[in-house]
């Protein structure tokens, strides 16, 4: 699936946690494909650009302040934060859920969305100018059944973005959040097979969305165009949200 629309990204450079695969490897194919640097923030090195990496433990909070600090001094700047790194976790019910495993889930999705913001907030504020955008969920609108802690952590991320766009409304910095539904990723193979069908079924395309469509609202966010949200939730979802 592609889009006849472009953006001007050149530049700027993008930082895209969780990058090396999913969501955020077509994130920052996309965005250098409209001419921007894209620097992928993850715990393994991407396949393609490697040269364009640094590893990072998103839930390490001195790992991502270093990883800020070498950003700086590599490329210059950083212009768009897109907070894509995220683990499921299992499926399955609250009470049997393993409590160290509840804590990597909300660690990985939640506290990591905050450390990477507490990070460049400072020097997005300076320049007067940015974007970050948090890939959420639907789950954490909705609550997914058997998914207590991914709908827990993905609320969570959503509260944290109206919060810290209402925060930064005034600064040149917008903050937004994209709520998809299930992604064809390779994190829904840490999911039942019945599990994914059910949310597919919920959908009314009766489809899996994309990454590239998820990118391609990821450059709508971080572009020009978008000059008046802030705050806010985009849904992703093939007619699933209602509200």
């Amino acid at each position: 699936m592609s889009s006849s629309v472009r953006y001007d990204f050149q530049n700027t450079v993008t930082v895209v946690t969780g990058g090396s695969q999913g969501i955020g490897a077509e994130v920052a194919r996309l965005m250098r494909a409209y001419g921007g640097q894209a620097v992928v923030w993850d715990l393994q090195a991407p396949v393609t650009e490697p040269d364009f990496f640094c590893a990072v433990d998103v839930t390490d909070r001195d790992a991502v302040a270093r990883a800020t600090e070498d950003t700086l001094k590599r490329w210059g700047r950083i212009d768009h934060v897109v907070n894509c790194a995220g683990w499921a976790g299992p499926t399955m019910p609250l009470a049997q859920f393993d409590p160290a495993v509840w804590d990597k889930v909300i660690a990985i999705n939640l506290v990591g969305v905050y450390n990477v913001c507490r990070a460049v907030v400072p020097g997005l504020q300076q320049q007067g100018a940015g974007r970050i955008v948090n890939i959420a969920s639907l789950a954490g609108k909705e609550g997914t059944p058997n998914a207590s802690a991914y709908s827990a952590a993905k609320a969570g991320v959503l509260a944290l973005t109206k919060s810290l766009g209402k925060e930064l409304a005034t600064s040149g910095v917008l903050v937004n959040a994209i709520a998809p539904a299930a992604i064809d990723t390779p994190m829904l193979g840490q999911m039942a097979a019945a599990h994914v069908q059910t949310m597919v079924d919920k959908s009314p395309m009766r489809r899996l969305g994309s990454v590239r469509e998820v990118a391609d609202l990821v450059a709508w966010l971080c572009s020009d165009a978008c000059n008046f949200s802030t705050g806010a939730v985009f849904d992703l979802s093939g007619g699933r949200a209602t509200y």
